[in-house]
């Protein structure tokens, strides 16, 4: 017979470790709960590790130092309109009003620290409430020295996102890497960088100066280590503890063997179900394999905390406008015959490029956020052809600004031509037959794109028409739009896009405080979800860049507080 499973108690036990488990965990912590958090995998960061680390938080403290003091109703009243009948009065209302208060918690409690995005507009600025800037956050870089013995369990960057290990963050840092052959002054910047981390590689095997989503998880997993929080990993939950109707705990495998932990309360954060083949075939639209999205979170993000919800009475909501945060990626060969996932976010705004569809016409403005992207493009195809997209160039954008994993100069491009990564055609015709586009189609669509666009004018897309266009646009551009330019200088380059995800909208049922609701709409006593195990507050709908990690690390926080027993806010 097995042994039997050993016993531990706790206040909290969290299950997950990316942005909203550690929210929650030290959030409970630092208010005098005993925490407990697992992680199935070897590693801690989940797919907040991975991410570019923005999080939306409207009336944060940072835009209020810089001078953008709004009232809760500018972005109250975004999200009424952007949503429509997915608006859910309460559990927007509770993330508005907890927003400043938990970056200011952050802030002044622990070692997550922030620098402001402020300059980072609402993604449909055409929605009454929008803003031009003032709602967004990311971690500030931090010292890997600072994590001591936690680094070597820490998951690092993605692989296809940085360069040689280097993670780069948004901002003056990428700036400089897409100037540095304009500019000596962003030379020299990307020569120190580049140097710092060849030595960190030379010393330490690994990128040290952390930044985006690597960042936040370090610096709330020191957090969570400072405050006493024992972090087990290599520790995937099996099934919750229930008595009477009320979740007690979790039994948990370890390396050690079977482990009930008794707690509580249990926060359920295990990175939603995009590596579920199951209920991706059920729920994602156009993947009737269950693995035609390509997913950029880990694979331990398998719907765990669904699975262990439902079974505890929780019920998954799928009445949502999308079950799934879509992203534009490509698939990257790698030269030991692995293939990576690269995300679309940076080129699609800059000046002369443009996606097209097999019968190479535009479908999109190239402009607008990566889920606008896919969602136009997944409803664009026809319903018996491959859900893909091309997104084409000429040599001029390609050598200024790369084009997905390719890097602009002076990388060289010959190995991702070689590799099959990038299409290239000496004219549009020779491009559309290696690509398998329609060759009239292509030709007629850049002919009439090119015309207004010697104009900084899209006519058909309107590219460059909001704030948050232009933002994606390149500021140095000489022309009238920084998002549009023609294309016409051949050799011309394309890299196929398809259907991806940062990760699911469709999660379990909860109210403002994060209490999993059961079939009745009643909470389930001692069962908390947040992350993406959680249902989206915001219905399955995109309104702008870090709807993910905003709510996750909010909803972290808020239940870590009412598991605490904290009302007011400080």
């Amino acid at each position: 017979m097995p042994p039997a499973p050993f016993e531990t108690e706790c206040d909290v036990l969290v299950i997950g470790s990316g942005a909203a488990g550690l929210a929650a965990a030290v959030t409970a912590a630092w208010h005098g709960q005993k925490v407990i958090l697992v992680e199935k995998e070897p590693v801690l960061g989940g797919a907040t590790a991975w991410s570019g680390g923005w999080a939306w938080v409207p009336r944060n403290p940072l835009a209020r130092r810089a001078g953008i003091d709004e009232d809760i109703e500018q972005p109250r009243t975004y999200l009424r309109n952007e949503l429509g009948a997915h608006y859910d009065a309460e559990r927007v209302d509770a993330f508005l009003e907890a927003c400043p208060h938990m970056v200011a918690f952050f802030e002044k409690h622990t070692a997550l620290q922030f620098a402001d995005g402020n300059a980072i507009p609402d993604m449909h600025g055409h929605t009454s409430g929008a803003a031009e800037g003032g709602h967004q956050v990311i971690a500030a870089p931090y010292d890997a020295r600072e994590v001591g013995a936690l680094l070597p369990r820490l998951r690092q960057t993605l692989r296809e996102t940085s360069f040689m290990g280097m993670p780069i963050m948004a901002g003056a840092d990428l700036a400089a890497f897409l100037n540095m052959t304009r500019s000596p002054k962003a030379l020299l910047h990307v020569c120190k960088r580049f140097g710092r981390h060849l030595y960190h590689l030379a010393r330490h095997g690994r990128a040290m100066h952390l930044v985006n989503g690597v960042a936040l998880v370090a610096r709330l997993a020191k957090s969570a280590q400072d405050l006493g929080v024992q972090l087990q990993v290599s520790a995937p939950a099996k099934h919750l503890l229930v008595e009477a109707g009320q979740v007690c705990g979790a039994l948990v495998t370890t390396p050690q063997g079977e482990q009930r932990i008794r707690a509580k309360a249990v926060v359920l954060a295990a990175g939603g179900f995009p590596h579920d083949a199951a209920r991706r075939r059920q729920l994602f639209p156009r993947d009737a394999s269950g693995h035609d999205t390509l997913a950029l979170p880990p694979k331990g993000c398998s719907g765990d905390g669904l699975r262990l919800g439902e079974a505890a009475g929780g019920v998954v909501a799928t009445d949502l406008q999308s079950p799934v945060a879509w992203a534009p990626v490509s698939q990257v060969p790698h030269g030991d015959g692995t293939v990576g996932h690269f995300p679309h976010i940076i080129e699609r705004g800059k000046p002369g490029i443009i996606g097209v569809l097999a019968n190479g016409k535009r479908f999109v403005n190239e402009a607008h956020g990566y889920y606008d992207y896919v969602a136009a493009m997944v409803a664009a195809v026809p319903a018996d052809q491959e859900v893909c997209s091309w997104l084409v160039c000429d040599h001029r954008f390609l050598r200024r600004y790369g084009l997905g994993h390719a890097r602009p100069a002076p990388l060289p491009v010959w190995p991702h031509v070689r590799s099959g990564y990038l299409k290239r055609g000496a004219t549009l015709e020779a491009l559309a037959v290696a690509c398998g586009i329609d060759a009239a189609g292509l030709r007629a669509t850049v002919e009439a794109f090119n015309s207004p666009a010697r104009h900084g004018q899209d006519p058909a897309f309107g590219r460059g028409s909001t704030a948050f266009n232009r933002k994606q646009g390149d500021p140095q551009h000489p022309g009238p739009n920084p998002c549009v330019a023609p294309i016409e200088q051949g050799p011309f380059y394309a890299v196929k896009v398809k259907p991806g995800c940062f990760g699911t909208f469709a999660g379990l049922r909860t109210d403002g405080q994060a209490r999993v609701l059961d079939a009745s709409g009643q909470p389930i006593t001692g069962l908390y979800a947040a992350g993406t195990d959680m249902a989206s507050v915001f219905g399955g709908w995109y309104p702008s860049g870090g709807i993910n990690l905003g709510p996750a690390l909010t909803f972290g926080y808020v239940a870590g507080r009412h598991i605490a027993g904290v009302q007011a806010y400080e």
